[in-house]
């Protein structure tokens, strides 16, 4: 047992918004006031949708805001040899398989796969992308600040893209594996991830983390604050007002007569409570 390992994996598409730093803060409060380490780790897997020197952008940020990780920053760019290794072991076993069909295919086929695919072949040509073979049956686990969650899985989800660049969920599964992670606290939009993973993680053979999902920060229309939508980026000369804003939408109480981030940090960390979630409740600004 390694106690509590929990992690921050932004991808470097950009600098950290209000919405991700606060991501960020909530899975460090949690590994914190269980005693555990923080990790961080860059998720650089996706090369046409990263922007140049937004991996040291967000790590300064989460100094700026005081928000000190154990160990190294892992890049997941320097882990494909490990990511090659596992979808080899997940070929072999016939838990994946190689798919030619696109995406207008499957849609236009309503989700049934051409005769050619591998997943009806044991003999599979190596071109398209690679699926992980989906058993039909309801994946259940308990978040920790949803509760009981069930949840089936309908498709065959990507491991490897016809590109050949390695699918999220691959990705996270083998660091989160690698790293030891007993803890993923992450927002409401990567609820739907959770069933694929546990299915990976079954698969190799692993123990699944404790997963968490918090409610996210939205504007008035509804979306959810992100790069997509033009969210700004942090102002890292301003790490008191921002802590100060991320603290209200969390309900917390202030430090008085203190400019420095570490206060405020050891000040939440005292506050911090899982049960202060409630679901349906997003973070509207």
């Amino acid at each position: 047992m390694h106690g509590y390992i929990g992690r921050f994996a932004p991808s470097p598409t950009g600098p950290l918004h209000l919405g991700s730093l606060l991501a960020a803060l909530i899975s460090y409060l949690d590994a914190r006031k269980n005693q555990g380490q923080w990790l961080v780790r860059i998720e650089d897997i996706d090369p046409p949708r990263e922007r140049a020197g937004s991996a040291s952008r967000i790590l300064k940020t989460l100094e700026t805001h005081g928000l000190a990780w154990d160990q190294d920053v892992r890049y997941q760019s320097s882990c494909a040899q490990r990511y090659e290794e596992q979808l080899a072991t997940l070929l072999s076993a016939k838990l994946c398989y190689y798919c030619p069909c696109s995406r207008k295919q499957l849609a236009d086929r309503k989700g049934e796969h051409l005769p050619s695919c591998g997943k009806f072949h044991g003999e599979q040509p190596k071109d398209g992308a690679v699926r992980f073979q989906t058993k039909q049956k309801p994946l259940q686990w308990n978040d920790v600040l949803l509760g009981p969650k069930t949840e089936k899985l309908d498709s065959d989800f990507i491991l490897k893209r016809r590109d050949g660049l390695y699918s999220y969920q691959l990705a996270v599964v083998s660091d989160d594996i690698d790293q030891k992670i007993t803890h993923v606290i992450r927002g409401m939009d990567l609820l739907s991830s959770t069933p694929m993973q546990l299915a990976l993680y079954d698969s190799l053979d692993s123990a699944a983390p404790e997963f968490g999902h918090f409610p996210l920060v939205t504007n008035t229309q509804g979306q959810k604050l992100s790069k997509q939508n033009l969210a700004p980026a942090v102002d890292d000369t301003a790490p008191i007002k921002n802590l100060a804003l991320l603290g209200s939408w969390l309900g917390f109480e202030f430090p008085n007569g203190t400019n420095r981030p570490e206060d405020y940090l050891t000040y939440y960390l005292d506050q911090w409570d899982r049960s202060r979630f409630q679901p349906n409740e997003d973070y509207v600004i």
